[in-house]
């Protein structure tokens, strides 16, 4: 019998191998272009999938940004505590991250969806928000995609069914992308 770490090491590496490299490029595309015209772009998710979106925020706002010419605009859904409680409290959960976007999301802006399951009703209303209004999408889950995955513009999905797993590789695939900004991107800039 493999020993639980080396088993999970092994479908981790499975995972990684079938991450699509050519969808995390459109990703840094995207993203790029939105930093080239000041758009704003938004990202949000539940659970791990908030703190991926977070992280990633975090990684573009002080990483990829601090002392450069070009800034992201770059904001997680997922971080104003206040405002998720009053909308959840008062209306719903479901509502979170759409209100948000109704107050600051406009045509050309980017919206990031990050769900492993591609079910999560606030994820969906969010990006169903955002076509809507002509903002560039982009989903991140795991599975089948769920409902979310055709709803994007772009989809990068991790085809397996083991939540954690999926969580790493989302991590790993928001890390080429910001890193590419952080690393390469600013080498081109300069």
């Amino acid at each position: 019998m493999v020993p639980f770490p080396e088993s999970y090491k092994n479908e981790l590496l499975n995972a990684l191998a079938a991450i699509d490299l050519k969808k995390v490029g459109e990703a840094i595309g995207i993203l790029a272009r939105a930093r080239e015209e000041g758009r704003r772009i938004f990202v949000c998710g539940n659970g791990g999938s908030a703190s991926a979106a977070s992280h990633f925020a975090t990684d573009l706002v002080k990483g990829a940004s601090y002392g450069r010419p070009s800034r992201f605009r770059i904001l997680a859904l997922t971080d104003s505590l206040p405002t998720i409680t009053a909308y959840s409290n008062d209306v719903g959960y479901e509502c979170i991250f759409v209100e948000q976007l109704k107050n600051f999301a406009e045509p050309g802006d980017v919206v990031m969806a990050i769900s492993c399951s591609g079910r999560s009703p606030n994820v969906l209303r969010a990006m169903e928000y955002a076509n809507s209004i002509g903002c560039r999408t982009i989903a991140l889950t795991g599975g089948n995609g769920g409902q979310l995955g055709p709803m994007a513009a772009l989809e990068m999905r991790v085809s397996h069914p083991h939540t954690g797993r999926v969580e790493d590789i989302h991590l790993i695939m928001l890390h080429m992308i910001g890193y590419y900004f952080m690393e390469e991107g600013y080498r081109q800039e300069t």
